[in-house]
């Protein structure tokens, strides 16, 4: 099934790079951002590399609340120390929406440090801030770097999060129609915390060993 996919947050690279994927994978992506034409550029360079790989894709930008509106799935990338205000301002058009929140509470001192968070992770955050909009965290330890480079095959495990069983089908649903990714039923939200306390440890190893190491998990069932 096809979703229109709204990436908040998307010009950085993680938002970038999964704006790419998802559209490759064949759904209308719109990269939403404060600013509509900074937004239509990061637009316009996904479409223009997507394309020039060999794929056709409806990637399109705008406003984050133009986007949202529009939107059947909204994909949160924004950095940390904009997660609160970004969603706080978003929580009206958000209603009814499903969100994937893929943001780690990260920063960088000497190498990765985790931000404490009062709710536990942010995706717990973004849950409480949305209260009664459904929730999921997701996408967390997939490299931005490995998302951009669309010669490079995808070989990861992206760990779903949520409360809502069918939400949680939905997004991973959508996870396993990206070449390369299989998604990985983590548990309830509160689990959230370790996905993303995960990711911190992996931007670490892969500075170390200047690698794109994720995560898989062996054992599971096919």
């Amino acid at each position: 099934m096809s979703y229109t996919v709204a990436v908040v947050g998307g010009t950085g690279e993680e938002g970038r790079g999964l704006a790419a994927r998802l559209a490759i994978a064949g759904h209308p992506v719109v990269i939403g951002s404060r600013d509509a034409a900074r937004a239509s550029t990061a637009a316009s360079e996904v479409a223009a590399l997507v394309t020039a790989a060999g794929h056709t894709v409806d990637i399109t930008g705008a406003t984050n609340d133009d986007a949202v509106a529009s939107a059947d799935l909204v994909l949160i990338t924004v950095p940390f120390e904009a997660h609160r205000d970004t969603l706080t301002a978003l929580a009206p058009a958000l209603a009814g929406k499903t969100v994937i929140d893929a943001v780690v509470p990260m920063r960088f001192e000497r190498g990765p440090r985790p931000v404490d968070v009062e709710e536990g992770s942010a995706t717990e955050q973004a849950a409480a801030i949305l209260e009664g909009i459904t929730v999921c965290g997701a996408f967390h330890n997939v490299a931005a770097a490995s998302l951009l480079d669309l010669a490079h095959p995808l070989d990861d495990d992206v760990l779903v999060t949520g409360d809502d069983a069918d939400a949680k089908a939905r997004v991973r649903a959508l996870v396993d129609e990206v070449a390369g990714l299989r998604s990985v039923d983590a548990g309830p939200l509160r689990f959230s915390r370790f996905v993303e306390g995960l990711t911190i440890l992996l931007v670490g190893v892969n500075i170390r060993y200047k690698a794109r190491g994720g995560v898989r998990i062996s054992g599971l069932p096919q």
